[in-house]
This record gives structure tokens, C-alpha cells and sequence, in this order.
């Protein structure tokens, strides 16, 4: 049976930075997980506050101007506010909010608001890779 919902094709546990530390350590979590986003959780006002920081925000917003990730906080070139995917949620629908946005990575949040994972661009690739594609919606 083929499925195609987030909840089957994203990463998981999502990896979270606080929006404090430097892009030299959001550039180490990375490569030593292997993975090309990481969600920032800035919880200075209490109620958490969501944004992303990705392999492209690192590239356009440190290497291409020649800045110094370890004199970067995370929080300066981060992407904020974050839209959030659903679990159960098609993967077409999420290839069509990733599409209309401009992202490649969109952190899951559960019925709770609390992160659960990470959809990429390449996971939706791989989906249909491995799985081929169904008309779902």
C-alpha cells in the first residue's frame, strides 16, 4: 500500500537551536546529523517562537557576504515566523504550501503545536522515488 502523508515521509526527531547560538554550532549540528534545517525555538517571552534556519540561509547569508559564523547568532539569519505541516497531511498538499512559500523545509507540529518532525523537499522527492505517485486529493 502506497502512502502519502507527512507523517510517513518526514524526518524525525526535529532538531532544535536556540536562536543564541552561533551558525558555527547550527553548522556542526548539521553535518554531523546530516541534515539541512534545523528549527529555532526562542522561548525569551515565554510562549515559544518559531523560525528556521536552513543549509541555503547559511549559504546566501554567510558564505556569499563572507560573515563569520562564529560571530553569528542563528537568530540574525534565521527564516521567521515558520508555517508548520501537519502530520496527516498529503504530500501533495505540503508540496503546494512548500510551493506557494518558497520553502524547501517545514518543520510537523502535532495537535498541540509542539514540533514532531521535519518534511523536506527531498523527502516529497523520495516519496515518489521510492513510492511513485497516486492522485490524492
Amino acid at each position: 500500500m502506497s502512502t502519502h502523508l507527512v507523517r510517513d515521509w518526514m524526518s524525525k526527531p526535529v532538531i532544535i537551536i536556540d536562536p543564541d547560538s552561533t551558525v558555527s554550532h547550527a553548522l556542526t549540528l548539521m553535518r554531523r546529523r546530516r541534515i539541512h534545517s534545523l528549527l529555532v525555538e526562542d522561548l525569551s517571552l515565554g510562549e515559544p517562537l518559531y523560525g528556521i534556519i536552513t543549509t541555503t540561509d547559511i549559504r546566501d547569508k554567510i558564505v556569499a557576504i563572507n560573515s563569520d559564523p562564529a560571530l553569528t547568532n542563528v537568530g540574525k539569519i534565521m527564516t521567521a515566523p515558520v508555517e508548520f505541516a501537519e502530520p496527516d497531511w498529503s504530500l501533495r498538499r505540503c508540496s503546494r504550501i512548500m510551493q506557494k512559500s518558497n520553502f524547501h523545509h517545514m518543520p510537523v507540529c502535532d495537535e498541540n503545536r509542539a514540533p514532531i518532525g521535519m518534511i523536506s523537499a527531498t523527502d516529497i522527492f523520495i516519496a515518489v522515488e521510492e513510492r511513485g505517485w497516486v492522485e490524492d486529493e
